[in-house]
């Protein structure tokens, strides 16, 4: 784009004196350094191409976006960046085609998970110099981020209607089906000892199968309108190991090793311990059931300017890619016998923390869970590791 202040010069160039020349050169670079200076600061990223689509200009907020270095990308044809946009058709446009703005959304994995608002501004041509274009990027990834929770808040919300008349519904007749079923056992007493046995071993499947609705009623209830956290300053790496020593029976008996990396000194951080240590539970249990003829369970705990990271990995076989979107949605699980409550209480308990909760998989190789607890200035000792005697083994393994 060329200015009117260039259009004079250019015309007046072959007239000007040494003097002259290098006033309005310094005023040219001035005028350079300014937009730089404002190209530099500005959040939208900004690309300068040139007509075959190679990078003449990228400011700060694009290399971030993008995941690469102005200087060694000068000269790179764009698609080696934004794989998403078919370059060659935008190249091949005519003149009426490309004077039009080419606008649409599109999402990017590298450097990391992003959505973009993309945007293609043409610039004319300058004498016999090929015609260009600005590429504009605006990260709308948080927009995109409270969008999904907003629909999720909404649907949660209707789950939440539900779940009262749920209670309703089905809790009261549990309650009364449980009551009658230990009064017909007190009866089973006079009743003779040759049908007494069946009638015992039919009333006692009907009392667990009752007991079995009334734990998933309380888990569906817990998942949807939880208790408000109690925070206290406490220690995530104590939760974890009361949380190890709880399972440590099953763990042993299905031949899974956990072995848990840890800093020696964490910070302590705000947390409900109860809820945090029921999150540890259903994530240990996920992992333990993913890998049914055992295998590593590998706990890993770090910090960062803002967190206390919690990652929990197993050797599974992983989850499809398909899946990995409805993880979280209540009921919907991918285990037969799964009740497909325990990661939507992790979810609500993490966020009900400040907190946020990743998964990674990849199918044959395994899947971690990543726990992000906010966390507090004030440090805290872990506690020594335990004797080796003491760490949980696979069942067989060495005493």
């Amino acid at each position: 784009m060329k200015s009117a202040f260039l259009d004079k010069l250019m015309e007046r160039l072959d007239r000007m004196d040494p003097g002259s020349l290098q006033t309005h050169f310094l005023r040219l670079a001035r005028e350079k350094g300014l937009l730089e200076t404002i190209f530099r600061a500005v959040r939208e990223g900004i690309i300068v191409l040139d007509g075959r689509g190679r990078i003449t200009y990228a400011n700060r907020a694009a290399e971030q976006m993008l995941g690469f270095q102005a200087d060694a990308a000068a000269g790179q044809p764009i698609h080696r960046f934004l794989r998403e946009i078919d370059w060659d058709r935008l190249l091949e446009l005519d003149a009426e085609e490309w004077s039009r703005l080419v606008a649409r959304e599109i999402e990017i994995s590298y450097p990391e998970r992003r959505f973009l608002d993309f945007y293609v501004v043409p610039l004319a041509a300058v004498a016999d110099a090929e015609r260009g274009a600005v590429v504009l990027l605006r990260d709308v990834t948080r927009d995109r981020e409270h969008e999904a929770r907003a629909v999720e808040s909404e649907r949660l919300n209707v789950l939440t209607l539900l779940a009262a008349g749920v209670a309703h519904e089905i809790g009261n007749p549990l309650n009364s089906l449980n009551i009658h079923l230990q009064l017909i056992e007190r009866e089973l007493d006079e009743v003779p000892p040759e049908q007494r046995k069946n009638l015992v071993e039919l009333v006692g499947v009907s009392r667990r199968e009752v007991a079995r609705l009334d734990g998933i009623l309380t888990q569906f209830l817990r998942a949807l309108r939880p208790n408000p956290p109690n925070l206290a300053p406490g220690s995530v790496a104590e939760v974890l190991r009361e949380t190890l020593e709880f399972l440590q029976h099953e763990i042993r008996d299905r031949d899974v090793l956990v072995e848990v990396e840890a800093p020696d000194a964490l910070p302590e951080i705000p947390l409900d311990a109860d809820q945090i240590k029921q999150a540890f539970f259903n994530l240990i249990r996920n992992a333990i059931q993913a890998m049914p003829g055992g295998g590593l369970l590998e706990i890993i705990l770090r910090e960062t300017d803002r967190f206390v990271e919690i990652a929990f990995r197993d050797h599974g076989p992983g989850i499809p890619s398909g899946e990995l979107n409805r993880l979280f949605e209540p009921y919907h699980t991918t285990r037969p016998k799964g009740s497909g409550l325990g990661l939507a209480i992790v979810q609500r308990i993490v966020r009900d923390h400040g907190g946020q909760i990743e998964v990674h998989s990849e199918p044959g190789a395994g899947t971690t869970f990543t726990l992000l607890l906010p966390r507090s200035g004030r440090r805290l000792r872990l506690l020594k590791a335990p004797p080796p005697e003491d760490r949980v083994q696979p069942a067989g393994g060495a005493p």
